[in-house]
């Protein structure tokens, strides 16, 4: 059975995606995953763990920019006791950890120079040199690496080495924004909603109609995380209701549209409703030089409701 969720997604930049990494999860290609942050990246590298030949072996992930540079060699290749202050017993790194299944590394663009070379050095010979060992072991393990980076600009720049990212990029997969597959919203939150709804024991709320146009037009800054944030909010906050525009954050209320997606807003002061109108007319013929069909026209009236409209302000016709 394929771990790769179909209720997630039918847009055709997510459906392509999934038809590539369903390819290649079946060999043991090195694979870079590419997206913004909050795109999914690790649900993906595990979905490509589970529908591999490593499905049964460890998944182990590590957040190159979440260690201090000085742990991150040891975390990965472990280190003999003695090698460094603190090295109070031998280790062993996340790839002897690793071995046989898949290490995720999150955020490569991260990864310090010096570790880049040692990470070259597995991907072209499997093996791994721990810190204070003069005599490398070797693993089998296969590499996912994942970055919101261009790691092109980080090139030209001479913090990541070039040789390291052609070896990563065997399989380049990029993650849509989740404002570029806005038709996937709605199967999106029935998904984090029926989750929600198991992990709380409570009973999923609905978004109206006029709610799912309002997030299928925000700029989802957070992606897929902040959509997953937002149910599991509103299914604590509101569970068993109906979420209307109103109950959005105020992060949604540029969004918000007036009924029947009118551009104008009731100002919070009211209006004059006969003197608006009178101003719309004054407008739209100053616009079309007086021509009444063509100013009936932008008004969205007939032309005899115009002419109608047109004496009840006593507007003058020149």
């Amino acid at each position: 059975m394929s771990h790769f969720s179909t209720n997630i997604g039918q847009s055709p930049a997510f459906e392509s995606l999934i038809r590539s990494a369903k390819m290649v999860a079946s060999t043991d290609v090195t694979v870079l995953i590419k997206g913004e942050t909050g795109t999914g990246k690790e649900m993906l590298a595990n979905a490509i763990q589970k529908d591999s030949p490593r499905a049964n072996k460890p998944f182990i992930t590590l957040n190159c920019a979440a260690l201090p540079e000085g742990l991150v060699e040891s975390e990965l290749f472990g280190h003999k006791k003695g090698s460094f202050t603190g090295a109070i017993a031998n280790k062993q790194g996340l790839f002897q950890a690793a071995d046989g299944g898949t290490l995720f590394l999150d955020e490569i663009n991260s990864l310090p120079l010096a570790i880049q070379t040692k990470l070259l050095r597995f991907l072209e010979s499997g093996e791994c040199l721990g810190v204070g060992d003069t005599k490398p072991y070797k693993v089998n393990v296969r590499v996912i690496a994942a970055t919101n980076a261009d790691l092109t600009k980080q090139i030209a720049a001479g913090s990541f080495r070039q040789d390291l990212f052609f070896r990563l990029n065997v399989i380049p997969i990029e993650l849509p924004a989740l404002k570029q597959r806005s038709e996937d919203i709605e199967s999106l939150i029935k998904h984090f909603l029926s989750i929600c709804s198991e992990n709380y024991s409570v009973t999923a709320p609905k978004f109206s109609k006029r709610s799912i146009k309002v997030l299928r037009s925000y700029n989802w800054p957070g992606n897929i995380r902040e959509l997953r944030n937002l149910c599991e909010r509103l299914s604590i906050l509101l569970a068993g209701q109906t979420i209307e525009p109103e109950n959005l954050p105020p992060e949604f209320s540029s969004c918000i549209a007036a009924p029947d997606n009118s551009p104008f807003i009731l100002p919070e002061i009211g209006l004059h409703l006969d003197k608006l109108e009178a101003d719309m007319i004054h407008q739209a013929l100053a616009r079309t030089n007086g021509n009444r069909s063509k100013s009936a026209r932008l008004l969205g009236v007939s032309r005899d409701t115009l002419l109608y409209r047109i004496q009840k302000h006593g507007i003058a016709l020149h």
